[in-house]
């Protein structure tokens, strides 16, 4: 959504989003193809999917630098032999002539990588890039993203399931449910004090190996259907906290702790039990005390 490559069926029905002071709803699709892959880049799920078979690795790499700078195809591939060193790919010169079946996923995925990085974008979207690495690979190219990030002083957005890498890579997070943020601030708040009963049973459904409990805690239930979303909280169905108006009316986004410092977004929660006394809700009418 952010690029702007939403398939047919998809569409942006309202909302701004601002990149360093643009909105990205407003450009032309001219415009939003001199943003991709320059201003803001993006490594997908699947490298095998992002990389085209057809190709070698130096052209791949070097595509940024051909399409958005003008290099030259000698000078792309010699910034993709830099690109491919600075990911920690061995032999760099010999694997700027193969093809992508000839590397090991772990291999691919800092192509992927390099890729993104090519022109030094503000911004790079990294969604679910450890999915095919085992664990060894993983802490790896985590650390090696956020080198990356602290080289080329870009932003990283880091989309993923895995509650760990949340907490060793990320200063903010953004706990998304049915498509909407429901909670959202500083990575050690949330993890610490979570706001949302959602964000809660996320925390408590990762097994601990110091505890003793034989089953694990799961949230009941299955995750409602976005086209016929219940009336009130979305996720009012499957809360143990629920009460009356969550099954009736949607809350808002609730200031939970205002920002720290000036420039930043304070801690924010969709629940009717982060509203303030003003509103008479929240935990005095979920214990029958208003």
């Amino acid at each position: 959504t952010i690029l702007r490559i939403l398939p047919p069926a998809a569409r942006i029905v309202g909302g701004r989003m601002l990149f360093e002071g643009d909105d990205l709803l407003q450009k032309s699709d001219a415009e939003m193809r001199r943003v991709r892959g320059k201003r803001i880049a993006m490594i997908l799920q699947d490298p095998m999917a992002s990389l085209n078979p057809l190709f070698t690795i130096g052209d791949q790499v070097g595509e940024p630098l051909r399409v958005h700078e003008g290099a030259t195809r000698a000078t792309a591939w010699r910034r993709a032999r830099e690109l491919l060193k600075s990911v920690r790919i061995p032999s760099p010169e010999t694997r700027v002539t193969q093809y992508p079946h000839e590397m090991s996923g772990g291999m691919r995925q800092r192509i992927v990588g390099a890729i993104g990085i090519s022109c030094e974008p503000r911004l790079l979207i990294a969604d679910e890039p450890t999915t095919s690495l085992d664990l060894t690979i993983q802490a790896q190219y985590l650390n090696l993203l956020r080198e990356l990030q602290q080289t080329y002083g870009l932003a990283l957005i880091f989309i993923t399931h895995n509650l760990g890498i949340v907490a060793k890579m990320c200063d903010r997070l953004a706990v998304m449910y049915a498509g909407r943020v429901v909670e959202s601030g500083p990575v050690s708040q949330i993890f610490n004090r979570p706001a949302h009963p959602y964000t809660e049973a996320l925390l408590n459904s990762i097994p601990r190996m110091t505890d003793s409990t034989q089953r694990l805690a799961a949230i009941e239930g299955q995750p409602p259907d976005l086209a016929a979303l219940p009336e009130g909280c979305a996720f009012a169905p499957r809360c143990a906290s629920a009460f009356a108006r969550c099954r009736t009316e949607a809350p808002p986004d609730f200031i939970v702790e205002p920002a720290r410092e000036a420039g930043e977004a304070g801690r924010t929660a969709r629940c009717w039990l982060a509203a303030p006394a003003g509103h008479g809700s929240g935990r005095a009418l979920r214990n029958g005390a208003a």
